[in-house]
C-alpha cells in the first residue's frame, strides 16, 4: 500500500511541473490530496471492499472456529491439570501443538491472500485515479498536488481549502459511471502527521492463542 501511494506521489510531482513552468512569474498553484482516502470512499472502493470482505468471510471463520479449538483444549488442560495422566497430559498439549501449528499457518496464508486482493484492488483504482488527479490539476492550473495520506510527505501546514480530495472522489465516481450520491460523507481534512487512513477492510483475524503450559 505505501508502494503504490509513494509512486502516485511521484506521478503527481512528474505532471505538477510542465517545461517552463519555473519562468512563469505567477506564485505556484498548490493542492493537497489524501489518496488513500480517495480511494477508500469513491464508490468503486467501496463496492471493492465488500467484495473482499465477502470473498475472505469463510476463511475468516474457519480461523475463528480453529482458535475456539485451541482455546477449549488450553481450558481442558488448566481445568484437569491435577487429573491428568502423564500421557494425557502429553497427549492433550501435542494435540494442542499441532493445532496451533495448524492455525498459525492458516492464519498466515489467509492474510498474505487478503493483502494481494487489497492491494491489486487498491492499485487498479489508484491507476485510473491518478489520471483523473492529472487531469483535473491541468485544468485548473495547480503546478504540484501534494499527497498527504502519508506521514512522511513533507507538508508541515496546509490550508483546508486546497484540499482536493472530494472533487478527485467525485470525479473519479462520475467517470466511473458511478455517481456520488448526496449522502455520501465528505471526507475529513487530511492531517500530514496522521498515521495513513485505512483503504480496505480488515484483514482476517490474527489472534494469538496462549502459550501452551
Amino acid at each position: 500500500m505505501r508502494v503504490f501511494v509513494s509512486s502516485c506521489l511521484l506521478v503527481c510531482a512528474a505532471f505538477a511541473f510542465p517545461a517552463g513552468s519555473f519562468a512563469q512569474e505567477k506564485a505556484p498553484k498548490l493542492a493537497i490530496l489524501n489518496i488513500q482516502a480517495a480511494i477508500a470512499q469513491c464508490n468503486e472502493g467501496k463496492e471493492a471492499a465488500k467484495v473482499l470482505q465477502d470473498k475472505f468471510a469463510p476463511k475468516r471463520s474457519e480461523l475463528e472456529k480453529e482458535q475456539k479449538e485451541i482455546t477449549d483444549l488450553q481450558n481442558q488442560l488448566k481445568n484437569q491439570e491435577k487429573t491428568l495422566s502423564e500421557d494425557a497430559r502429553a497427549k492433550l498439549m501435542r494435540t494442542m501443538d499441532d493445532k496451533t501449528r495448524i492455525f498459525n499457518r492458516d492464519n498466515e496464508d489467509a492474510t498474505t491472500e487478503f493483502q494481494q486482493a487489497e492491494q491489486d484492488a487498491i492499485n487498479e483504482i489508484g491507476r485510473k485515479m491518478v489520471g483523473i488527479i492529472g487531469d483535473h490539476a491541468q485544468k485548473n492550473g495547480y503546478t504540484m498536488v501534494l499527497d498527504v495520506s502519508s506521514p512522511q510527505t513533507p507538508v508541515l501546514y496546509a490550508d483546508p481549502g486546497t484540499d482536493i480530495t472530494a472533487k478527485i472522489i467525485e470525479l473519479y465516481d462520475a467517470a466511473s459511471g458511478k455517481p456520488t450520491s448526496s449522502s455520501t460523507t465528505t471526507p475529513a481534512q487530511p492531517k500530514p502527521a496522521a498515521k495513513p487512513a485505512a483503504v480496505a477492510p480488515a484483514k482476517p483475524p490474527e489472534p494469538k492463542p496462549a502459550t501452551t503450559p
